[in-house]
């Protein structure tokens, strides 16, 4: 074989070796993807159910229940209460 040829299937080979690394790489990338892909399926599971968690915790009527039974708070009588509006004054002006 002469000087040529041996270059010749040098380069194939070596052709051959980097196009198997690459499908290799590209195998091993994608399985990558599939794994970070059911990660977030599972994390947007857990933020809804998270999501739910914290409006039944932040629901008005668990709140007040709390507050007057935990702590002891009471709605204020109506003569205690003062009506404040923003910007202007009782009479209109401002």
């Amino acid at each position: 074989m002469s000087r040529l040829h041996l270059f010749l299937l040098l380069v194939v080979i070596v052709s051959a070796l980097s196009v198997v690394t690459s499908q290799h790489k590209a195998r091993k990338t994608f399985v990558e993807l599939q794994q970070a892909q059911a990660k977030q399926r599972e994390l947007d599971v857990e933020w809804g159910q998270l999501q739910l968690e914290q409006s039944t915790w932040a629901m008005h009527a668990r709140v007040e229940k709390l507050a007057t039974e935990k702590l002891q708070m009471q709605l204020p009588d109506a003569a205690h209460v003062q009506v404040v509006f923003a910007g202007k004054s009782r009479d209109g002006s401002q």
